[in-house]
């Protein structure tokens, strides 16, 4: 009989991104995986070929298990023997683990629950080797590059096109929204079709984007595609310019080139121009004007023509 791994990761997009070696890693081990996770990412979870069922979760609320639906089954699942923590550095979710009931758990040690073994925490060590370091330490193989994801069976909605997202989740973390109004604007003169994605909540940011642009609305995808259909659109985009790592993790699993731009404190903004699966690039100490992304995009279409 086959065993079977409850692994946490309750956060967005971008978090599920970075465990993918891991849970990978966990079916290469030859274990069934039931992701406990939110159920708006069930999509992104099938695509990574790793994820056998979802068990609904919301940030670090408490799990209940069997999941909704299963409780009146006439056999309900049983509660896996193994639980993975690839949530976080706890103690509050190892302990969302814990109290589950589950009688192992793989996770980072930590001193307030000094029973759980398991390896030191590095707080600068990058996500995706930080979970790959913790199953190793439990004696399973994980590659860390082993983060492609295929394209989904969905047509994209903008083939070839240029995608800008400028959300970012909080304000705080935003570049200002007329800075990506100029970047479409310079990029659509340069003769490039544009897209702005983003989420429903972020649709009118997005409208205002294109509207400073002087666009049409209907370049605007934001709150008009699934998950699934967000996935084909990254896949077949020429590049992604974001203000949200999330988008750029999804950029690097395609494999499409992208540029991360933030604000995360006004002293100290970034300029990321990724064409691989890691996150690194060069940070700057002054404001970054429209005009060095363009020149950032520039590059980035150089290195990855498609």
């Amino acid at each position: 009989m086959t065993s079977t791994a409850l692994v946490l990761r309750s956060g967005g997009i971008g978090g599920l991104l970075t465990v993918v070696p891991a849970l990978r890693a966990l079916r290469r081990h030859g274990l069934r995986v039931v992701l406990a996770c939110p159920p708006e990412l069930s999509e992104l979870a099938a695509l990574t070929g790793a994820v056998d069922r979802i068990l609904p979760a919301c940030g670090l609320a408490p799990l209940s298990w069997p999941g909704p639906g299963e409780e009146a089954a006439d056999h309900p699942p049983l509660l896996p023997d193994l639980a993975v923590n690839l949530h976080g550095r706890g103690p509050h979710s190892h302990r969302i683990l814990l109290d589950l009931g589950t009688r192992r758990l793989w996770a980072y040690a930590n001193p307030d629950v000094p029973w759980i073994r398991g390896p030191w925490w590095d707080p600068g060590e990058h996500e995706v080797m930080r979970w790959c370091r913790l199953l190793q330490w439990h004696g399973v193989p994980a590659d860390p590059e082993d983060s492609a994801l295929p394209t989904p069976l969905t047509a994209s909605p903008a083939p070839g096109a240029v995608v800008i997202h400028p959300g970012a989740g909080g304000t705080s973390l935003r570049w200002p929204a007329d800075r990506f109004s100029e970047v479409a604007r310079m990029l659509t003169d340069e003769g490039l079709p544009v897209v702005i994605t983003g989420s429903s909540r972020e649709r009118p940011m997005a409208l205002l984007v294109a509207t400073r642009a002087v666009l049409p609305p209907q370049i605007v995808l934001a709150g008009r595609t699934s998950l699934r259909e967000l996935c084909a659109l990254v896949a077949g985009a020429r590049l992604v310019i974001s203000g949200d790592v999330a988008m750029t993790r999804l950029a690097a699993a395609y494999r499409t080139p992208s540029v991360l731009v933030s604000t995360a404190d006004p002293r100290h903004p970034v300029l990321h121009e990724v064409d691989g699966p890691h996150l690194d690039g060069p940070h700057l100490d002054s404001a970054v004007p429209a005009a060095q992304v363009v020149n950032a995009a520039v590059r980035a279409l150089r290195a990855g023509v498609r």
